[in-house]
């Protein structure tokens, strides 16, 4: 492999960086072309740490013979066995010392002193070489300061002093363009976490501007706790995060798993949308979530009971009308959200369960939109005046709706 080799390489790999095209592509595509140039790569693996709620970092590997996995997300490496393994593995070596490379000649006697490195030994692979490229402070997102990567060979005499300056010339800008795919990837995880997937969506697709909406057709879901206040008062303060992350897991999922989108998490209450063009459709879809949260309601409860933990229920207000959906807010601080008397509606429908003592109400327009055969299932609570809303209406339950006590 010459040094044209590498020029041709590097500019692929900044072009496919450039497309956006996956870290695994990308990993594939540089160590194939590579090995085909006449470098005699057999295995490579880099890694990054992310910025996501669930997962610390995602790894990427390729084989030139054996089918593997070519992508993989690992959890905190903070206790437990996953911290054991990282302790004693190449990166955590040069991470701690802040050391650049660090290379084993597995063929050639070298001390097998770092986790995996029997497992290569074992395949055949004669010499291993592990980088390290850490970012500035500037170039640092939570935990993704550095790119982290490993090559090994098959070659009877390892890697040559040429083969090492060749892919210190590489490995840098294949990084560059994995840290650039990745932050796209992080880009569209935060919007998805704080807006919710169909507002990420649209912001991500360059729906910023203040004021830009939409007005939309929606089945709207607003749901909060019952006796929080109370439960917040008598539990101690430690235990009032986990309660709120218990039964906000339930109904996030139940909404999700149904089609919705939750768009606000106000305290322990829930604001969320159903769209479609069919106003039935997103009434059922609304509907479905209730029910499955019912379902999952019943498995936290009695968890949470044989813990000994505090335990409580979810009040629903559901409604359909038009809404406007886009970015409210000034000029450097903007919201994603839902707005319109609506709004306003379900949130007071939804207060109405305490005094009606039911877990579930349900507008007339709602009800309205349910096809004639399946309103049989929905019973009249009576009429009400909402708070702020101009115009009493009936409001309606399940037959099945279960009473507070």
């Amino acid at each position: 492999m010459d040094y044209s080799d590498v020029s041709t390489i590097a500019a692929w790999v900044t072009e496919q960086g450039l497309k956006g095209v996956s870290e695994s592509e990308l990993m594939t595509g540089f160590c194939s072309a590579c090995r085909d140039a006449g470098l005699p790569l057999d295995r490579g693996l880099a890694l990054m740490d992310t910025l996501h709620p669930v997962h610390e970092g995602r790894a990427f590997r390729w084989d030139s013979i054996e089918e593997i996995q070519a992508e993989f997300e690992y959890g905190p490496t903070i206790s437990g066995e996953a911290a054991s393994n990282w302790q004693r593995s190449a990166f955590y070596h040069l991470w701690s010392r802040n050391e650049r490379e660090i290379r084993r000649r597995l063929g050639f006697g070298d001390p097998i002193d770092f986790s995996m490195l029997d497992t290569i030994a074992e395949a055949g692979h004669t010499d291993f070489v592990a980088m390290m490229h850490r970012f500035s402070e500037a170039g640092t997102i939570g935990e993704m300061d550095c790119f982290f990567s490993h090559f090994a060979t098959k070659h009877p005499e390892g890697f040559s002093d040429h083969d090492l300056a060749i892919l210190r010339k590489l490995v840098p800008v294949l990084g560059l363009a994995i840290k650039c795919i990745a932050l796209g990837r992080i880009a569209r995880t935060i919007a998805e976490v704080y807006l919710g997937e169909d507002a990420a969506r649209q912001v991500m697709e360059g729906k910023i501007s203040r004021g830009k909406s939409e007005r939309i057709s929606a089945a709207l879901w607003f749901s909060d706790l019952l006796n929080y206040t109370k439960i917040s008062d008598s539990v101690p303060p430690e235990e009032i995060i986990p309660l709120l992350n218990d039964y906000s897991e339930a109904v996030i999922t139940a909404i999700h798993e149904s089609g919705g989108n939750v768009l606000k998490l106000i305290g322990d209450g829930v604001l969320a949308i159903f769209k479609g063009e069919v106003p039935a459709e997103t009434c059922r879809a609304a509907l479905s979530a209730e029910s499955l949260l019912r379902e999952k309601l019943i498995t936290l409860n009695a968890a949470r009971a044989a813990d000994g933990r505090a335990t409580t229920d979810v009040y629903i207000g559901l409604h359909i009308g038009d809404v406007f959906y886009g970015n409210i807010g000034s000029q450097d601080r903007l919201d994603f959200t839902v707005i319109g008397p609506a709004v306003n509606e379900v949130s007071r429908i939804a207060s109405m369960c305490r005094s009606v003592d039911l877990n579930l109400l349900i507008s007339s327009d709602f009800a309205a939109a349910i096809p004639e055969e399946e309103r049989t299932a929905l019973a009249c609570v009576g009429r009400y005046a909402l708070r702020g809303v101009q115009r009493a209406q009936e409001l309606y339950t399940l037959d099945s709706a279960r009473l507070n006590g």
